[in-house]
């Protein structure tokens, strides 16, 4: 009787030997992509455009820290420019401008106040609309999309409409000239913007997470604190550069609502600087140069955030 043999299986180079261990599908290209060329190097046109619009924004910086240095008759006589055409006026490059700055407006205290005023009408509406896009994300509740393209269609309103109205109501609850006054304004005037912005980024996160939550049992408030957040991180640092930037630049609120006194922001210590008869304009520029540092700052340590978080949402792939 003859012995069968047992001939062992082909084995395929192409397929693993472990069943549970299969090749990973290949990413989709991002959108806007064109497959292996979305990782090109950039083309020379492009790259020009960019270096000239990054001049076109440092110059004037640049220029107005330099005029800064120059004292009145200096900056009258001749442009910022001048200090490479003539190295001789390198040597008259001040701070007196900075020291009188300093004497004739309360600036440091301009700047706490601009600090109280900027860091909760940042913060709130941020936190105040990101439950909102959550709801209207991940939540089922009547009239959702109706109420979505109510609050985004505030963004066409102007702010300046609703200053009298806003006015009377502070009047009579005597909030007018607190930092509670300018808080509710910028925040109410944000508020449709960031509501807009976050939930267009929540919208492309994966739902396949929430749903894992709910099996888990997680709450709404746990799936929103412990993972949406975490995640939406670009969405909320781009509108935060956004809301600190136009409070902390804000004059006509800050006008409105507090004016000039001991609770002034830095943008009111600076108007002060001009008398009426133009006198002071050499101040102007570095009062303005010092106003520019905080927000300068702020842009640069969030703007890896910035185009994530504007871009999210505007394509699907």
């Amino acid at each position: 009787m003859s012995q069968s043999t047992t001939v062992p299986p082909v084995s395929n180079p192409g397929q693993t030997k472990d069943p549970r261990t299969r090749a990973l599908p290949r990413r989709k290209a991002p959108a806007g992509g064109h497959g292996e060329d979305a990782g090109a190097p950039a083309p020379l046109w492009v790259k020009i455009v960019i270096t000239l619009l990054c001049l076109a924004w440092i110059l004037p910086v640049f220029g107005l820290a330099v005029t800064s240095l120059r004292d009145r008759t200096d900056a009258a006589a001749s442009g910022w420019w001048s200090i490479f055409t003539s190295p001789s006026q390198l040597s008259r490059l001040t701070v007196e401008n900075y020291v009188e700055v300093f004497d004739r407006a309360p600036m440091a205290q301009a700047f706490v106040n601009s600090l109280a005023i900027t860091i909760p009408a940042t913060i709130i509406p941020i936190l105040i609309a990101a439950f909102a896009a959550y709801a209207f994300t991940f939540m089922e509740f009547p009239f959702r999309n109706f109420l979505l393209v109510l609050i985004v269609a505030l963004l066409v309103v102007p702010n300046q409409v609703a200053f009298a109205p806003i006015l009377n109501i502070y009047g009579q609850l005597g909030l007018n000239g607190q930092f509670a006054a300018v808080w509710g304004a910028h925040i109410g005037f944000g508020m449709a913007l960031a509501i807009y912005l976050i939930r267009n980024y929540m919208a492309t996160l994966p739902r396949e997470i929430i749903e894992s939550a709910k099996i888990d049992g997680a709450t709404h408030f746990q799936t929103f604190w412990k993972l949406i957040i975490p995640m939406s991180t670009p969405a909320l640092a781009s509108f935060a550069i956004f809301q600190f930037l136009w409070v902390w630049n804000d004059l006509l609120v800050a006008l409105i609502f507090l004016g000039p006194g001991p609770r002034q922001p830095l943008t009111i210590a600076l108007v002060s600087l001009l008398g009426q008869q133009g006198q002071g304009d050499q101040l102007l520029t570095a009062g303005a140069f010092f106003t520019m540092i905080l927000p300068i700052l702020v842009f640069l340590s969030l703007q890896r955030y910035f185009v994530r978080g504007l871009t999210a949402g505007s394509v699907k792939g």
